[in-house]
């Protein structure tokens, strides 16, 4: 896998799959980390003096939705990069300009159906391709999987920090390593829990999962919360194994809340392990939409060391399954 400051990328046009999937209500922002995940990668490209077709999705969308469109990221998008967007609507060939931001791509069904034709036709509108978007990279669309087969391929920056950060936590961790995961979804996070046991000292299982486990074989060093309340948090006797274990750490990785942390009353449990996580000298590294937004209704956000921007995608890598829109970049 060879990075994007690995490309002759000068004056050339470059197809960037972003990462622009930021959280929205009522067509307006409110939150734009993803967004400015993609920053490094497409100002250093402006200063090479390339020209830009940048595509992301955002949402799920059923069809044409106007309340899902990248008309919504473009102020911001275009604040930030100090240069002014053209906004295409469609796949007609056209002279593009300095930087250009298609519409939606699962506007088009042929983008989730990995369709190559439609690769081709996205393919087509740049000399280069750059994947941006670890968070969706777990996934076979033709906008990862597709693009590559007509184009050289390279990594954008905060890609390649990601996986940096995640590869590192699976092959050399600084010891203890504490893992914690919490949510629901046993189908998705149990191979994560049997994976990550086999390079973690402890691993820490909590939320809706400590109630999926059931009577799955667990390796000994998985230890899933005791205690609970009304089936919705975690309960003192939890908290207080958690936090002991999670005090000897010196690398915590954590995905997935405690409880239902938007409920006052359930969000104890993950306020308490927080603050021990916060608390902790140890490299600490979260992941996962729900755990970034209970951090940061705690206020404890930015005690963390690196936030990463995919939950699926760091979930799938950390249970060591092969990750399409990386296979396809030549990782494995």
């Amino acid at each position: 896998m060879r990075s994007v400051k690995e490309a002759d990328v000068s004056r050339k046009r470059i197809i960037v799959r972003c990462d622009f999937d930021d959280p929205i209500k009522d067509r307006m922002l409110i939150d734009d980390t993803r967004i400015r995940s993609n920053l490094p990668t497409l100002r250093y490209l402006l200063d090479k003096k390339s020209s830009l077709f940048l595509i992301s999705k955002l949402g799920r969308p059923k069809g044409r939705d106007p309340n899902l469109s990248m008309r919504i990221v473009m102020d911001a998008l275009s604040r930030y990069l100090g240069e002014q967007i053209n906004f295409k609507e469609d796949l007609r060939q056209e002279r593009l300009d300095k930087v250009t931001l298609l519409e939606n791509l699962r506007f088009w069904p042929e983008e989730e159906a990995a369709d190559l034709e439609f690769s081709k036709i996205l393919a087509s509108f740049g000399d280069l391709y750059v994947n941006e978007c670890f968070a969706t990279s777990h996934r076979g669309d033709a906008s990862f999987i597709g693009i590559p087969k007509y184009l050289p391929s390279f990594a954008g920056l905060n890609l390649i920090r990601e996986i940096t950060q995640l590869k590192k936590l699976l092959e050399d961790p600084e010891r203890p390593l504490i893992a914690i995961i919490g949510g629901a979804k046993l189908e998705t996070k149990l191979p994560v829990i049997n994976n990550l046991a086999k390079v973690s000292d402890k691993v820490l299982v909590a939320g809706k999962l400590m109630f999926e486990v059931g009577r799955q074989s667990l390796p000994t060093n998985v230890i899933v919360a005791p205690d609970y309340l009304d089936q919705k948090d975690i309960g003192p006797k939890s908290v207080e194994i958690f936090t002991k274990i999670i005090q000897t750490a010196r690398t915590i990785v954590w995905n997935g809340p405690l409880g239902v942390f938007e409920a006052e009353k359930y969000l104890d449990g993950t306020r308490r392990v927080g603050e021990a996580v916060a608390a902790s000298s140890a490299y600490k590294i979260i992941g996962g939409g729900d755990t970034i937004a209970a951090l940061e209704k705690l206020g404890l956000l930015d005690k963390i060391d690196y936030v990463s921007t995919g939950g699926g995608a760091m979930l799938e890598f950390l249970a060591g399954k092969k990750l399409p829109g990386l296979v396809a970049l030549g990782y494995y």
